[in-house]
């Protein structure tokens, strides 16, 4: 029978193929199983995850939650956990977040834009990781929605919607109309009812014939089942806190953000 001579260089060319195709087999296959951890830092204390996080994305991101402990939506409120904020975001980084958010709208717009990009920049800073703000994420939403002229609903006081309005300008937007829902305390945001939005968000576009898209300020608002609805009612885009802040981390770490179904932003 004919033997079939294969040089030494040919078996070690062969082995070293079969070897790189093995290594990259395993490679992709823990990445595919492997899913995302991306660290939620909340204002208040002890709260949760949000239920939006998992209707967005119901596979392939696991959420870490960690609070700073604020309990009043005020500046001297907002003074008194912005220091917490470096060490939180490196406490998230140790738990094995791989990206962070910070979900707090009006803790980082409230000294205007270049405060919130100096506050982002030392959360990366202390922890070598991506991170964003829920400021960055309303700006990017209302971007990625061809906003120009805003109508805002907030759960905010007077003094916080005037804050929001300088950081809005100073990000490129004209705010057509602005109203709140006056609330102070964080614990009480967790009361207000899709009613109640719908209510607010009326009047605050009616008060803005000229907005082209509609801002829903406060990551402790739930929102999004209201967006549908919203945007059929009135004909805006909806750009809100949460929804837009999970979107815009979501693209942070390289994915595409899309949950279909749930508005024009996220479509």
């Amino acid at each position: 029978m004919a033997s079939v001579g294969i040089s030494r260089r040919q078996l070690l060319k062969i082995g070293g193929i079969l070897l790189a195709s093995s290594a990259l087999g395993i490679k992709q296959s823990s990445a595919a199983n492997k899913d995302l951890v991306i660290g939620l830092l909340h204002p208040p204390a002890n709260w949760p995850t949000p239920a939006e996080a998992m209707r967005m994305y119901p596979t392939g991101v696991k959420w870490l939650s960690l609070g700073l402990g604020l309990t009043k939506m005020t500046p001297e409120g907002y003074d008194s956990v912005i220091p917490k904020v470096a060490s939180a975001s490196k406490e998230l980084r140790d738990q094995g977040a791989q990206g962070i958010i910070l979900m707090g709208t009006s803790l980082t717009f409230y000294k205007g834009a270049e405060f919130n990009h100096k506050l982002t920049q030392s959360m990366r800073d202390a922890t070598g990781l991506p991170c964003i703000t829920m400021s960055t994420a309303i700006v990017e939403g209302l971007k990625a929605v061809n906003g120009k002229r805003v109508a805002a609903a907030t759960a905010y006081q007077d003094e916080v919607n005037n804050r929001l309005v300088t950081f809005l300008k100073e990000s490129g937007f004209e705010v057509e109309a602005i109203k709140g829902l006056k609330i102070e305390k964080t614990d009480d945001v967790k009361n207000v009812t899709d009613d109640q939005l719908m209510i607010l968000c009326g009047d605050v576009i009616r008060l803005a014939p000229k907005a082209d898209s509609l801002v829903i300020s406060c990551g402790g608002l739930v929102t999004l089942g209201i967006h549908v609805e919203l945007e059929k009612q009135y004909k805006l885009p909806v750009v809100s806190s949460t929804p837009a802040g999970l979107w815009a981390g979501m693209r942070m770490m390289g994915q595409s953000g899309r949950a279909p179904g749930l508005g024009k932003l996220l479509e």
